[in-house]
């Protein structure tokens, strides 16, 4: 399969030049194992390889042995390999670039399990980006904004339907020349994998599988909301403390992934509000969820494909904001202002609305405005970028200084 270029192609380049070892961790199919690739000179599979997984339990320096850096997939498979690789490290004097593990999961805490601090280096990734399938033109770029550039651009040419099937297919690289119908199968069966064996796995006993899907349907439903367990539990028909398992086991899957609340100091007397946001890691996963969504049906739900196009965006976001060392928050106070995404970077911030509408673009502006006035900016400084991220249309900066950035401009 043709490798499609990553954003987090430089950051794994910039690690290993630093640490004698890189962590990529992320969800099943994210592309970890092929990116990897791209710098391992050797590499050995853990997960399908039950030679190499024997051959470590007599002798693990038989796996470790091997041209640097050394890719060790799914390295969370035998566990003990971690302090191994810690002490080879160490062993040979700490120089970068030594090894490469990739992991789908995050293992139970392990006492006997070293730090790795100041020898392994972690890096988070994730589903492909609009920017990355080559569904932008790539014309914004958010480091660009970030630094306090106002470019503007021509419509890109995404539709409203274009972005439902996005949405629908996802930003898997098995997926990228698949039909909608195609992924929509594929994403299902994802889950049902997650459902069946992954979260049992995992988790270190059987768990029901309806009743994980029932939690994941909840989720669904309520993507890119600050939807409560109490809430999750009831529609899912479950006790609270058994939805906390199960959240707690899809986020060591790297399947879902909350966005938390932002809390800077204030001008008012507001009180901050503390809950996170839901979001699966694609959105794509929140359509699997149902048995029936698919690009037609999102469009005749507008409000519940606003929520997925939002949550779209927050990946994309996340992704961007990465290698600029940014966070990404949502706002939310008692005077019931709401913005959708505030990325924080050390020294500074940006805010931006998310509107599939583009009739609501007005009232994403003047929530970006009154955040500016509720926030103690002599403490914060003035946001980088004021922004609205709509669906389709141009690209332009309004009298007000918010900028309009149709997600199909978007790029690093």
């Amino acid at each position: 399969m043709l490798y499609l270029p990553r954003i987090v192609d430089n950051e794994l380049t910039e690690r290993l030049a630093a640490s004698g070892a890189v962590v990529v961790e992320g969800p099943k199919g994210c592309g970890k194992t092929a990116t990897a690739g791209q710098l391992a000179a050797s590499e050995v599979r853990l997960d399908i390889d039950k030679e190499a997984q024997a051959a470590h339990a007599i002798d693990p320096a038989l796996v470790l042995d091997g041209k640097p850096p050394r890719l060790l997939d799914e390295w969370q498979v035998v566990p003990a390999i971690w302090n191994d690789v810690r002490r080879y490290v160490d062993d040979s004097g700490g120089g970068p670039g030594q090894f490469i593990l990739t992991g789908s999961s995050v293992p139970d805490d392990d006492a006997n399990r070293h730090t790795g601090a100041g020898r392994i280096s972690f890096l988070r990734m994730r589903p492909m980006t609009l920017f990355e399938t080559g569904h932008t033109n790539g014309a914004l770029s958010l480091a660009a904004l970030l630094a306090g550039d106002r470019p503007s651009s021509t419509d890109p040419g995404l539709t409203v339907r274009d972005v439902s099937e996005r949405i629908v297919t996802g930003g898997w690289p098995a997926l990228h020349d698949s039909a909608p119908q195609q992924a929509m199968r594929f994403n299902r069966d994802y889950l049902r994998q997650v459902r069946e064996v992954d979260v049992s796995r995992l988790a270190g006993g059987r768990r029901d599988p309806q009743r994980v899907g029932a939690v994941m349907q909840s989720l669904g439903r309520n993507v890119a909301t600050e939807v409560k367990r109490g809430v999750l539990a009831t529609e899912s028909g479950l006790n609270p403390l058994t939805v906390d398992d199960y959240l707690d086991v899809l986020a060591r899957l790297l399947l879902i992934e909350d966005q938390p609340a932002w809390s800077p100091s204030m001008k008012s007397a507001a009180r901050l509000r503390k809950t996170p946001k839901r979001h699966f890691v694609d959105p794509s996963l929140a359509v699997a969820t149902s048995d029936t969504a698919g690009p037609e049906s999102l469009l005749r739900e507008p409000s519940h494909m606003g929520s997925l196009f939002e949550s779209l965006a927050i990946r994309d976001l996340r992704v961007l904001s990465q290698p600029l060392g940014g966070t990404v928050f949502h706002y939310r106070d008692s005077n019931k202002l709401e913005v959708d995404s505030v990325v924080q970077l050390d020294g500074k911030w940006a805010a931006f609305e998310i509107k599939l509408n583009p009739n609501k673009i007005d009232d994403g502006a003047q929530a970006l405005t009154r955040l500016v006035e509720n926030i103690n900016t002599d403490a914060w400084g003035m946001p980088a970028c004021l922004g609205v991220i709509t669906a389709t249309g141009y690209a332009y900066e309004r009298p007000d200084g918010v900028m309009v950035i149709p997600i199909g401009t978007l790029a690093p």
